[in-house]
């Protein structure tokens, strides 16, 4: 299993510039989070997951992976609309998946060159395919092209993970931005860190959001 690759020189870096940040890097420690290997694969991997648990999003790719033993256009084409669906995921999204096989199988969408652009020219690309949004083509950029510097407002986990290091009530998108320009160009090893302390690694850190709300239920 391949894990998204990043080591002292950019936790140092992100250490210096924002102490708090670095205290979290200290006391959370490396974290190994794993990336696909495979771009095709990713696109898919990702359309399934979206709005699903990660839990139920492994269940179904298990599934697909066990019966088509290759996720290529050629394999998902073969098993078609019925068979894709039964392994648990929506007919919509076995639609898409099947209309982004087939542009693939087609040529016209370039699956290869999109390894090669820019990071807002690939989530442009991306994005430009059914069932991908902004934010799955970010995470595609992060957890297969392992894109150093993604920084995903569109992500709630991030959010709250900022506002637990930070302790403010909100992020706003100004206040993101601010964050975006300190920690460029490693925002993708920072985000590593904001989720794993809005998953509960550093249990003394609460979110100021839900203290407020709490506050005012009283």
């Amino acid at each position: 299993m391949r894990y998204f690759t990043y080591g002292e020189k950019e936790t140092a870096y992100l250490a210096r510039k924002d102490k708090k940040l670095g205290e979290v890097i200290v006391r959370v420690g490396h974290i190994d989070r794993p990336v696909d290997s495979d771009l095709f694969a990713s696109v898919v991997h990702h359309i399934i997951g979206q709005q699903i648990s990660t839990k139920a999003q492994q269940t179904i790719w298990k599934r697909l992976k066990d019966r088509l033993e290759e996720v290529t256009a050629d394999s998902l084409l073969a098993a078609g609309r019925e068979e894709i669906q039964a392994l648990g995921t929506t007919f919509k999204k076995a639609d898409c998946i099947l209309d982004f096989a087939s542009r693939v199988k087609s040529g016209s969408f370039d699956i290869e060159a999109v390894g090669k652009m820019s990071d807002e020219d690939a989530i442009d690309a991306l994005s430009s395919l059914k069932g991908v949004g902004i934010w799955t083509a970010e995470m595609i950029l992060l957890f297969c092209l392992e894109r150093p510097n993604v920084f995903s407002f569109g992500d709630l986990a991030i959010l709250r993970g900022m506002r637990m290091v930070y302790r403010h009530r909100e992020i706003t998108r100004e206040r993101f931005e601010k964050y975006r320009r300190r920690l460029s160009p490693y925002c993708s090893i920072a985000s590593l860190y904001f989720w794993a302390v809005a998953g509960g690694a550093l249990p003394d850190l609460t979110d100021p959001a839900v203290s407020k709300a709490k506050h005012k239920n009283l």
